[in-house]
């Protein structure tokens, strides 16, 4: 645990952490069970995991759009509805930071500002392949895909406090689009990898510190930057899952 932790977790989010990853744990074992006594050799559902890293996009620091920085990790589940579009879940814990130091703006690199923060997230939507993925065919698949829907999260809530430091004072919730684009392909009969970039547009501008929400937000002492657009984290990594279930009817949908 102490890999996927530091100063800036709370002691409940490492309670959360640990009790979704013993679940996914014994989820993945359990569907493994399942998987080796399929007799149909088609699959219907994918389940597994993510890995990667993140990095954020706002008013501190560089300003790369893929720069990931902390380590990001979670849980997938698809419905492949049909051949060109799976219904997806996911669950991820991403952390990021971000220091003005490495920035390539003199005037970022003067302020001298930096943060830590982390988001906890649930998203939901539809996954469209470039062309069919048939999970039910006896030969390699591969393709493009991208990936939209909804994203929930939560997030550490920052301010520019005393002696230039960016600080914590509670934590808060956001909704995000999540943007992704990816390349995913079978490996044998029950399993797909993927590997994707993804972009979330936040519904806050406040992942930084510089716009602070709640019991701060009426203070204009305290906002800086650009308040007129939110801030954005990337996530960069693969992806690992099992397939199962019966085939199904592709009917029309």
């Amino acid at each position: 645990m102490r890999l996927f932790c530091n100063s800036y977790c709370s002691p409940n989010l490492i309670v959360i952490f640990a009790n979704f990853l013993g679940f996914m744990k014994y989820l993945i074992t359990a569907l493994l069970a399942v998987t080796s006594i399929q007799i149909a050799q088609s699959q219907t559902y994918e389940i597994g995991g993510l890995l990667g890293g993140a990095n954020y996009i706002g008013d501190i620091g560089p300003t790369n759009y893929i720069s990931p920085n902390d380590i990001a990790i979670g849980g997938l589940f698809r419905w492949n509805r049909t051949p060109r579009h799976s219904f997806r879940f996911s669950a991820m814990y991403a952390r990021f930071n971000s220091d003005d130091a490495d920035s390539k703006e003199t005037r970022r690199q003067q302020r001298d500002l930096s943060f830590k923060n982390r988001a906890l997230e649930a998203s939901l939507g539809i996954e469209f392949t470039f062309w069919e993925f048939n999970t039910h065919a006896m030969k390699p698949q591969n393709a493009p895909y991208l990936y939209t829907g909804i994203t929930y999260f939560n997030y550490e809530s920052l301010f520019l406090g005393q002696n230039n430091q960016i600080q914590k004072y509670g934590n808060d919730w956001a909704f995000a689009i999540p943007m992704v684009v990816g390349y995913k392909m079978t490996i044998g009969r029950h399993m797909v990898f993927g590997a994707e970039i993804g972009a979330r547009y936040t519904f806050t501008d406040n992942l930084d510190g510089s716009d602070p929400t709640g019991e701060k937000a009426s203070d204009p002492n305290l906002k800086f930057g650009n308040l007129n657009g939110n801030d954005w984290y990337v996530f960069t990594g693969i992806n690992l899952t099992v397939m199962f279930g019966r085939k199904p009817c592709f009917c029309t949908f």
